[in-house]
């Protein structure tokens, strides 16, 4: 009998309906056991457990104070810049700067085959030229040189800057210098490598102005020869807006040294290449 109860007998019958075993005998006792098994009260769920949540680290913020001590920090070295009385570039300021750079990845041997001659050296500025007077002061017969200089894919002068808006201010300074020189803008601001090498293949130029990344560019894809090279000036004392000078720019400074070891260096040794800090 309890196997033919069914689901009707669950939804129709009330609660607390059923008779005691005593009255109803064996088969109402197994009727009651049944009835006791559906009519058992249901466990109250407990809460759903909580799911642990994600943590993640948080980087603690710079606090006020120490973001004032930093700023406080470079303005302090801008200043004591700025007060200072600047000092001309030497030629044994780049000796220093060149053993400094090689230093880590050199040995003792090759370190002293980086020395430079000081036959190599112009006179250089003392801070009391414009750069159209130092430059007829180291090259006196400039004019001779360039009638003479026909050989394409060359220059006669290179000047080495940091920028292209530097590059430019230089270019319109030496008026005075330049005269009828051929003179070509080397950066790469605006202007394609493709663009120079095929100006560069077209004509004679004289006197070229630029950064040495774009310049080692040029000679790493053939389209500037730099033996015929013999004067190189860089433009050492000029300070940015930060007071910092081109070689005090890591990345300025690692494309210069690149651009030495791309046969600077052996043109200087053998004395047809000359250098000028201006």
């Amino acid at each position: 009998m309890a196997d033919d109860l069914g689901d009707d007998w669950w939804e129709d019958r009330p609660v607390g309906a059923a008779s005691s075993p005593e009255a109803s005998g064996d088969e109402g006792g197994g009727d009651t056991e049944m009835k006791r098994q559906k009519t058992a009260p249901v466990p109250t769920p407990s809460k759903k457990t909580k799911q642990p949540k994600e943590c993640f680290l948080i980087q603690p913020k710079e606090t006020k104070e120490e973001s004032t001590k930093t700023r406080k920090w470079r303005k302090k070295i801008t200043d004591i810049l700025a007060k200072s009385e600047p000092k001309p570039g030497t030629p044994e300021d780049l000796q220093k700067l060149i053993k400094d750079y090689y230093s880590s990845n050199r040995s003792v041997i090759e370190l002293e085959e980086l020395n430079l001659p000081d036959s190599c050296f112009l006179k250089a500025n003392d801070l009391t030229h414009s750069l159209s007077s130092y430059l007829k002061e180291i090259c006196p017969k400039w004019v001779k040189l360039r009638k003479n200089h026909t050989e394409k894919k060359s220059v006669l002068m290179l000047i080495l800057c940091s920028s292209a808006v530097r590059a430019l201010e230089l270019i319109r300074s030496m008026t005075a210098f330049k005269g009828d020189s051929k003179v070509m803008k080397l950066f790469a601001k605006h202007i394609k490598v493709q663009e120079q090498v095929k100006l560069l293949e077209k004509r004679a130029v004289h006197l070229g102005v630029g950064t040495p990344g774009r310049i080692k560019e040029l000679v790493k894809q053939g389209g500037l020869n730099l033996n015929p090279l013999k004067f190189l000036v860089f433009d050492w004392n000029w300070r940015d807006q930060k007071l910092k000078r081109m070689m005090d720019i890591p990345e300025i400074r690692k494309e210069v040294f690149e651009l030495l070891e791309m046969g600077v260096l052996s043109l200087c040794k053998s004395e047809s290449l000359k250098l000028g800090l201006f």
